[in-house]
């Protein structure tokens, strides 16, 4: 159960409409690295993983990956808002305006639609975690390309960079959380832990 409170981690207060800069931030709401996808990375892997201390992690990073998808959503309303019928056919926003108008629809920036299949829950407490550490990575990338798009816009720009530290924070957490796993799964509890691994080596 979550108490949730009513304001974004972080405030966005974007002044001016751009559409162009909205289809390319819309890929963390709906892309491949994006905070969609994060979200249910971490909440389904959560069920799996056999130590509380980790449970805590996947359940604090996969909220707070929830408020980024807010804020993400935030954003890309807010630069979309009040478009003219011009600017949205002159920044190409026309093919998105067509199916969706200005509401929230989750997508890559190339447009592909959000597919599940762009996050793993395999079961393995070891796998999600290094899982996590490279998501966390590749959003961080994602966020740096994003940061290289809008740096002449700060409204959008600090914004941004505040979601991009937060990655960096989550590896650190993550890989806090393999140590954890790997100091409690010394030779005997890791055979226990993953029943027929012995039996692979011979």
């Amino acid at each position: 159960m979550w108490c949730y409170e009513k304001r974004l981690q972080f405030p966005v207060n974007i002044k001016e409409p751009n559409a162009k800069l909205a289809q390319v931030i819309m890929s963390q709401f709906g892309g491949p690295d994006g905070e969609l996808a994060a979200s249910q990375r971490y909440l389904s892997q959560r069920y799996a993983t056999p130590y509380r201390e980790v449970v805590g992690t996947l359940t604090d990073i996969g909220t707070e990956e929830l408020a980024h998808m807010e804020m993400i959503s935030a954003i890309v309303y807010q630069l979309t808002k009040d478009l003219s019928m011009d600017e949205i056919v002159n920044s190409g926003f026309d093919k998105y305006y067509v199916d969706h108008t200005a509401g929230l629809w989750p997508q890559a920036a190339g447009g592909i639609p959000f597919n599940a299949c762009v996050f793993q829950s395999k079961g393995d407490v070891i796998t999600d975690l290094f899982e996590d550490m490279a998501a966390e990575q590749k959003a961080r990338s994602t966020y740096d390309n994003i940061l290289r798009l809008v740096r002449d816009y700060p409204d959008v720009y600090e914004p941004i960079k505040f979601l991009r530290a937060r990655e960096v924070v989550h590896f650190q957490r993550f890989g806090e959380a393999l140590r954890i796993v790997q100091d409690k799964l010394d030779g005997k509890n890791f055979y226990a832990f993953n029943p027929g691994f012995d039996k692979c080596k011979s």
